[in-house]
Order: C-alpha cells, then structure tokens, then sequence
C-alpha cells in the first residue's frame, strides 16, 4: 500500500469526496483482511463471524460512522485495529447474553505471550485488562489492540505509530508483563 496514494486518498474522503470511499477500500483490503484473519484467529470453528465480514464492518465503521477521523494512513491501521477490537468484543458480549449463564467465548491469547499460549483468554477477559491499561498508558493499549486484535507486526506497529521497532519491542514487553501479571493475579475485573 503507497503511503502517497492512500494519504491522498484519505485526505479526499476527509473532504467529503464519496469517490475515494470505493478506491481506499480497494487499496487497503487486503491488509485489513489480513488484520482481521489474524484478529480471528484460534476462533472457534462455527464463528458466525467471518473475516470478510469484519473487514467490511471495521471499514464502514471508519468511513461512515466515525467520519473517517483519522489524520494518516498509520491512524487509519491503529484506528482499524480499535474497530476490530470493538467488533469482536460486541460479538462476544451479544453471544454471551444469548447464552444461559452468560458463559463467554474463548480465544487463544497471541502466542507471544509464551506462559498463556496453550490457555485461552475470552475477548470480554482482555477488554477488562486494556481498560485496566489504559488507566496507565493508553498507548500501550493502542499497541496491544495492533498486535492481539489485528495481529501486526512489530514494524507494521512501528509504522503506524512513528516509532522504532526497538521502542514496539520494549512496549510490547511492558504490556506483555502487565497482562500477565493482571492475568496470573486474576485481577481482571470479571463480569458476568
């Protein structure tokens, strides 16, 4: 995705050029697919939400109902990350109502976080947490919503939030060290 091309035409759509909508969706799908299948990943297999969809739905989130806020193509990547977060907690929240006894759906935590990896942590579970987070450093909660929701890289990370990677590794070790502490503690504000 060229960065010149995609500014322009966020700045279009900024402006209120509707044309943009359809060229800046075709230009970025692909990465946010691949952002949502990665944000979807270790779902369970019926998942009636499919990747194709949360594309679409993080997109027109973006575009239409957040007014496209955003003021570059790295805010665009940490703004679709958010949307997916979002997307997938309230998916996690409806299921759970729908369910006797409110049980929650379970997905793997990224397999960074090394003790966790053969557990599962449910999306309302992580949602806590990065509002716990955030209390502490909202950018960090930004990183963790890249890298768990959307699945980025640390250079994509890095990218979209002007910083080195060598700064995205020292973060992500913090907020790595935060949940699993959080996690361990069982700290983490469950609701039911």
């Amino acid at each position: 995705m060229s960065d010149d091309r995609t500014e322009n035409l966020l700045a279009r759509l900024r402006r209120g050029d509707s044309s943009a909508e359809g060229e800046l969706l075709a230009r970025v799908y692909e990465q946010l697919r691949a952002m949502a299948v990665r944000a979807m990943r270790g779902e369970r297999d019926d998942h009636t939400l499919q990747p194709t969809a949360l594309v679409h739905e993080a997109y027109l989130r973006l575009v239409r109902e957040d007014g496209l806020a955003v003021s570059d193509r790295g805010h665009f990547l940490r703004s679709a990350a958010r949307a997916m977060r979002r997307i997938l907690i309230e998916h996690a929240r409806a299921r759970a109502a729908d369910k006797r006894g409110g049980e929650r759906e379970r997905v793997p935590l990224d397999e960074v976080l090394a003790s966790y990896a053969s557990s599962s942590i449910d999306v309302l579970t992580m949602d806590a947490l990065l509002e716990q987070l955030a209390q502490r450093d909202p950018e960090l909660v930004r990183l963790v919503e890249m890298r768990f929701f959307a699945g980025s890289t640390h250079e994509d990370i890095a990218e979209a939030m002007s910083i080195s990677t060598r700064e995205v590794d020292r973060r992500w070790a913090l907020a790595r060290a935060f949940l699993q502490r959080e996690l361990s503690r069982g700290s983490h504000g469950e609701r039911s």
